[in-house]
C-alpha cells in the first residue's frame, strides 16, 4: 500500500500490544499512548523543513541544523486526537496546535463537525493530524477535507491503528495524503470498530466507560 507508513519499531509495537490488553487501566493507557506518540513523531517529523543558525560552542562558532517547529501544526481530532498531540507535543513544543470537532452520527456513521479552530496563515505550515482510530475513515476523510480548504503546504495523517477498509476509504478520498500507523489489524465489524483493535480509545484514554 503506498503512502501507507507502518511504524514498526520494537518500542513502538510493545507498548502497543500493552494498550491492547483489556486490563491496562486508564492511567497506564494514557501513559503508553503519550509514549507511543513520542517515539510516532520521530518518524513522521523525519522530513521536517530545517534551516541554519549560527551558534556558538564552547569552543567557536559554527552553523549548525535546527527545525522551524512554528511552521508545524499538530491537528487533533477531538477527542480522542488529544491523547496523541501531548506525547507529539513534547517532541516538538514549538508547533502550532489546531482542533477540529466531529462526531460520528450512531445511526449513519458519518462524520458531523462541532469545532473548527487552527492557527493562522495555514498556507505557510506542514499538518500532521492525530486520531487514535482511522476505522470507516469517515472523521479523518472529513477532517482533511476541511483542512484543504485552508491550503496547508503539506498534510499527513497519524493513528495507532487502521484496518484495510478504513486506508481504502481514505486513499479513496485523499490519495495525496500519507498515512502512519503503528498496526493495520484485519477488520472492521459492522459497529464501526477495529478488530481486534483495543476497543473506544476516547473511552480508554479518558476513562469514560
Amino acid at each position: 500500500m503506498s503512502n501507507v507508513h507502518l511504524i514498526d519499531h520494537p518500542l513502538v509495537q510493545h507498548k502497543l500490544t500493552l494498550m491492547r490488553k483489556k486490563e491496562a487501566s486508564t492511567n497506564s493507557f494514557r501513559r503508553l499512548l503519550n509514549e507511543l506518540a513520542m517515539l510516532m513523531a520521530y518518524e513522521v517529523t523525519r522530513d521536517m523543513a530545517m534551516q541554519d543558525v549560527e551558534i556558538e560552542t564552547p569552543l567557536e562558532k559554527m552553523k549548525a541544523k535546527v527545525i522551524d517547529g512554528k511552521k508545524l501544526v499538530f491537528v487533533s481530532i477531538l477527542r480522542a486526537g488529544t491523547g496523541i498531540l501531548d506525547g507529539m507535543l513534547s517532541v516538538v513544543p514549538g508547533a502550532r496546535v489546531g482542533h477540529i470537532g466531529l462526531y460520528r452520527d450512531p445511526k449513519t456513521l458519518t462524520a458531523v463537525e462541532y469545532y473548527f479552530k487552527m492557527p493562522q496563515d495555514m498556507q505557510e505550515r506542514d499538518v500532521v493530524v492525530v486520531d487514535p482510530m482511522l476505522a470507516t475513515g469517515n472523521s479523518a476523510i472529513a477532517a482533511v477535507e476541511r483542512l484543504k480548504e485552508l491550503h496547508p503546504k503539506s498534510i499527513k495523517f497519524v493513528c495507532l491503528l487502521t484496518c484495510p477498509e478504513g486506508v481504502a476509504a481514505m486513499q479513496a478520498a485523499h490519495p495525496d495524503v500519507p498515512i502512519y500507523t503503528a498496526a493495520i489489524d484485519r477488520q472492521l465489524n459492522e459497529h464501526g470498530y477495529i478488530l481486534p483493535g483495543l476497543g473506544d480509545a476516547g473511552d480508554r484514554i479518558f476513562g469514560t466507560k
